[in-house]
């Protein structure tokens, strides 16, 4: 409703994950280069978490679109499922074809292709988001596919990527020898308070239809200390007051947003 009176070419503040949105901070860059890094180097597992709506997810989908052409890739958003289906989906997203009957078939297959990428000077890279979600059958499934290997590099790597909750589940004795295998672990902490400013101007920036969006609507030193206080930083919640911010705007007409005006928005979230 309010993108043409804020001359907005889409909303700024949605919730999904869309890697054009994505805002480097300095936390954020820190991940993102973990994370390359671990790939590029052949490290085997790695381990991102952080809170619920800490960008995780589009985070992985940046790093999809800027790994580059030698890398493969697989990108499980729901790790929900049984052992032989998780198989098949990681099979599935690499673009491997074929009957596999069984674990083993699929295994082969799996192990089959990332020998002739790793022969084609490829590397091969597998991200499952919301791992804390997985069982620890399924983990330790995830260790034993970290072993397929030659004698001088990891032929898969594999990046866990989940809430805090994934890390009490690694350190289970049942998991303790996957734990040991991982190589690189980050926790993505929420935006500090002088990054709030930047991260909605960066969002408005990139939906707007117009040169310069802070001419189109501003918001205050004190809303913003507002926003802070709501959101603790965690980008998720930013973007749903914001998005109610910019509603509340629209219907008053207004393009400056003080702390009045997003107090009365965190009620109606509230």
């Amino acid at each position: 409703m309010y993108k043409a009176f804020y001359h907005l070419k889409e909303n700024p503040f949605n919730v999904t994950s869309d890697p054009d949105f994505f805002f480097f901070s300095a936390r954020h860059s820190e991940a993102f280069s973990h994370l390359a890094y671990g790939i590029s180097q052949r490290k085997g597992i790695l381990v991102i978490t952080g809170e619920i709506g800490a960008g995780k997810t589009t985070l992985c989908r940046t790093l999809l679109n800027r790994l580059d052409d030698k890398t493969k890739t697989a990108l499980i958003l729901n790790p929900s499922f049984s052992d032989i289906q998780l198989l098949k989906l990681i099979l599935k997203d690499l673009g491997i074809k074929g009957e596999h009957r069984n674990k083993f078939a699929l295994i082969n297959a799996l192990n089959q292709f990332l020998i002739e990428e790793s022969n084609l000077g490829n590397n091969v890279a597998l991200i499952i988001d919301e791992a804390q979600n997985l069982k620890p059958q399924q983990l330790e499934q995830i260790r034993l596919l970290s072993n397929l290997e030659t004698e001088k590099e990891k032929l898969l790597q594999i990046i866990l990527v989940g809430q805090p909750e994934l890390v009490d589940k690694l350190k289970l004795p049942s998991l303790k020898q996957l734990d040991q295998r991982v190589t690189v672990r980050y926790h993505m902490k929420p935006l500090e308070y002088h990054e709030i400013d930047s991260y909605i101007h960066h969002r408005l920036k990139v939906a707007s239809a117009e040169e310069h969006p802070n001419g189109v609507c501003h918001f205050t030193e004190e809303g913003l200390k507002v926003i802070y206080q709501y959101s603790g930083g965690i980008p998720r919640k930013i973007n749903i007051l914001c998005d109610r911010v910019l509603l509340a705007g629209f219907t008053k007409e207004a393009h400056t947003f003080d702390q009045e005006l997003i107090y009365e928005c965190i009620k109606e979230i509230c």
